[in-house]
């Protein structure tokens, strides 16, 4: 909500494309910075003494590092300004449309003085009650669901791929050290901030955001079926990528489907929506994963299988009648 409150409707595919982003990007930067400050004292003999800290708690340098990070940005929101303010002064919302209209019928503001007295109509509007907001956040929710489900089995992937890179090379390994590691993750999080910031804004304007989410539904799909027999780095985080594009493009339908003066609440709700689908995530791929190796004893084609369906549930799910497009407001 307060990105795409900053920002005009010009930059609002870049604003939200950051937001969305960041997880994707935490995701794959958090390991790489495990994997260059873990061990400091064998790594920077130079800048860390053998007598310090760090030489019982070898790990202990990456968790600081990022909880002053944390605290560092939970600083700085003192700073953030305030999008919309709702304090003491209270507006004239029973102020009369027809009659505005009609006084500044020659007014070159009357557009905007129509627009904001219709918000203010809205804002006391039931927003379980429009369509279009409801759909949009579960959708949202669906591929929330996939996509906790399918992380489980990504993070797993990415512990196997650590554990194959730092192997020797006798083992079938790469003999990769920790820093090499956390060098191609950090890799793989610039490559994906790149294009989220490069090529997202422009390709979202050309063909909009219900197209980028059904164009990332559809690679996500074909992606969990090759990520069945094949497994590779690149295959690991290519998802990350889909899913910011499909989460960035629900995001811009979200925002495009409520006024200003309501964003908050319905961001609030699909958060909210969306942390409850994402509960029953790794349960539920548990419980099928679970079957798949000791009922059935297929290994995981249960698992993609249920992924698949999912995903392509979520993918009808963006055709109409059911997903309603937000009006867009001039």
């Amino acid at each position: 909500a307060y990105a795409s409150e900053v920002c005009g409707e010009e930059y609002r595919a870049l604003a939200l494309s950051v937001v969305s982003t960041s997880r994707g990007i935490g995701l794959i930067i958090g390991p790489a910075i495990g994997g260059f400050f873990a061990q400091p004292v064998e790594k920077y003999p130079n800048l860390f003494a053998e007598s310090s800290i760090f030489v019982r708690f070898t790990y202990f340098l990456p968790c600081l590092i990022t909880s002053v990070y944390a605290v560092g940005s939970l600083v700085a929101c003192k700073w953030l300004p305030e999008t919309l303010h709702k304090h003491a002064e209270k507006a004239n919302e029973r102020a009369d449309l027809h009659d505005i209209s009609e006084h500044s019928s020659n007014d070159s503001g009357q557009k905007d003085n129509i627009v904001e007295l219709e918000d203010k109509q809205i804002h006391k509007s039931n927003l379980l009650k429009n369509w279009p907001l409801m759909s949009t956040i579960i959708l949202y929710c669906v591929f929330s669901l996939q996509e906790m489900a399918y992380s489980e089995t990504l993070d797993m992937s990415l512990q196997i791929f650590s554990l194959w890179a730092v192997s020797d090379k006798k083992y079938g390994g790469l003999s990769f050290s920790s820093q090499d590691v956390g060098e191609v993750l950090a890799i793989s999080g610039f490559g994906l901030l790149l294009f989220q910031l490069l090529l997202y804004p422009p390709v979202e304007r050309r063909l909009g955001p219900l197209m980028v989410t059904r164009l990332s539904a559809v690679n996500s799909y074909f992606h969990i079926t090759v990520f069945l027999y094949f497994f590779s780095l690149v295959l690991v985080t290519i998802p990350h990528e889909l899913q910011v594009l499909l989460v960035t493009g629900l995001f811009i339908l979200l925002n495009n489907a409520v006024p200003q003066s309501q964003r908050e609440a319905a961001n609030a709700i699909s958060i909210t929506a969306m942390s409850v689908f994402k509960a029953f995530g790794p349960a539920g791929g548990g419980a099928l994963h679970f079957f798949d190796f000791w009922i059935l004893e297929t290994g995981d084609q249960m698992v993609f299988f249920a992924l698949n369906v999912v995903q392509f549930i979520g993918l009808l799910l963006t055709f109409k009648p059911f997903l309603a497009e937000p009006y867009q407001r001039e």
